[in-house]
């Protein structure tokens, strides 16, 4: 998620790094060309006909992997249009995992409730995604949908996985998970697996965590990987899910030493969470088999960003770099609309924001000249007009949480595979 959780702490001074689109004329309107690309949607609401889906589904082929994007994190239309692409991939292309920029711990017990059934989605979501921008009906749609599928599908569940760092909380139970392991297969370290965890566990709230000093939050972290380190080295059975689970907390608490004072360092740290969503996606996909949808922030999933002094190299980019062709980058554009996002760096509440038709001179605003409502193409075999104007550096809108913002400069063939665009969006609804 752009901006979010563990990225809040980049929005504190996005104002320091941020970089002014750009915008060149191309040598003609590529607008036919556009056209003559163009695939119709039908609609973006889960349920009935995915016809109209088929060409996406075949742009995506046989990658394993594909990352959809989204240019707010709270509008309605997007999040329904997950649900809507990873349902047509389940059924039709072996998809089995829709991922989400959120913390690997929430997504394990999200993952929980799907394949037990115990509990109660909707209470397990509001406290697994609250304060995020997944705290929404479109989520709670998704999930109940999912877990029904594993009901009527029990030798073939999908699954949900949380691919980001640990933020905003690392709970108590989390680390349970950890220390049981080390209790059961060595219980000579248990004890000293428990001191290391001692002033960390659990981390209830980041902002709070993040007022502690530097060098404690540094020494925290020390310990985390010294608890990593144990782990490690013990042999036992699912060896590989307990470290990968203490790696998270190791790896978590490594991105809260951030000096929040230092531009630099966060830029670093967003090139360190970037790298580390990808690579538990890719944890993912080596320890289980399963095709994986991952669900970010357009920054997040395309080969660059809009703002590359704070964002140099995305999750999308080093996926490209561990799967290549395997790895599908889909972007979700629109012209207009209302979305959610908050008007502070750190903390504030979710509010409905809107933006008139989009600028001229901006990419959305010729996107939204081909004469389809809703439409999709793909930017490889684009005709050569099209792909010529897509090569090109535009202002387009990359809200992420916090707003007003302004569009950054993107170019939409260099960043994606694909790209979705939509007319008009709406807010999305609080859950």
């Amino acid at each position: 998620m752009k901006r979010k959780g563990t990225a809040l702490l980049a929005a504190a001074v996005i104002t320091l790094t941020a970089v002014p689109a750009t915008a060149e004329a191309a040598p003609r309107d590529p607008v036919r060309a556009l056209t003559q690309a163009a695939h119709p949607l039908r609609t973006t609401e889960p349920g009935g006909s995915t016809a109209d889906l088929r060409a996406l589904g075949a742009m995506i082929g046989d990658a394993p992997v594909a990352g959809l994007g989204e240019a707010t994190h709270g509008s309605h239309e997007f999040f329904a249009m997950k649900e809507r692409l990873f349902r047509q991939l389940v059924e039709q292309r072996g998809f089995t995992t829709f991922a989400l920029e959120l913390s690997w711990s929430a997504g394990l017990r999200i993952d929980e409730y799907l394949q037990t059934g115990a509990g109660d989605a909707r209470t397990i979501l509001k406290q697994e995604l609250r304060d995020s921008p997944w705290d929404r009906e479109e989520f709670v749609h998704l999930v109940e949908w999912m877990r029904d599928y594993n009901r009527r599908h029990p030798g073939r569940t999908v699954h949900f996985l949380g691919d980001d760092l640990g933020a905003p909380t690392l709970s108590d139970a989390f680390f349970g998970k950890v220390t049981a392991y080390v209790r059961e297969n060595a219980p000579a370290q248990a004890e000293q697996l428990d001191e290391l965890y001692t002033g960390l566990r659990p981390i209830d709230d980041i902002v709070a965590y993040l007022g502690k000093p530097l060098a404690e939050r540094r020494r925290l972290a020390d310990r985390a990987r010294q608890a990593f380190d144990l782990v490690d080295g013990v042999d036992g059975t699912n060896a590989e899910w307990a470290e990968q689970n203490a790696r998270s907390i190791a790896k978590t608490t490594e991105f809260l030493t951030v000096d929040l004072t230092d531009p630099a360092a966060l830029a670093a740290m967003e090139r360190f969470r970037d790298e580390e969503m990808a690579r538990n996606v890719l944890w993912w996909r080596q320890h289980t088999g399963q095709k994986v949808l991952v669900s970010a922030h357009n920054d997040h999933v395309g080969y660059a960003a809009g703002n590359p002094a704070l964002y140099p190299k995305t999750q999308g980019s080093f996926l490209r770099d561990r799967l290549g062709k395997d790895y599908v980058a889909i972007a979700m554009t629109f012209d207009r609309g209302a979305f959610l996002s908050k008007d502070t760096a750190i903390g504030g509440d979710w509010k409905r924001f809107s933006v008139p038709p989009a600028a001229p001179g901006s990419n959305e605003h010729t996107l939204d000249r081909v004469p389809y409502r809703d439409y999709y193409f793909d930017a490889r075999t684009a005709p050569a007009a099209a792909r010529a104007w897509l090569g090109v550096a535009r202002p387009t809108w990359n809200i992420g949480t916090q707003f007003p913002a302004e569009p950054e400069g993107i170019a939409l063939a260099r960043s994606f595979d694909v790209v979705v665009h939509l007319h008009e969006v709406r807010a999305a609804k609080a859950a």
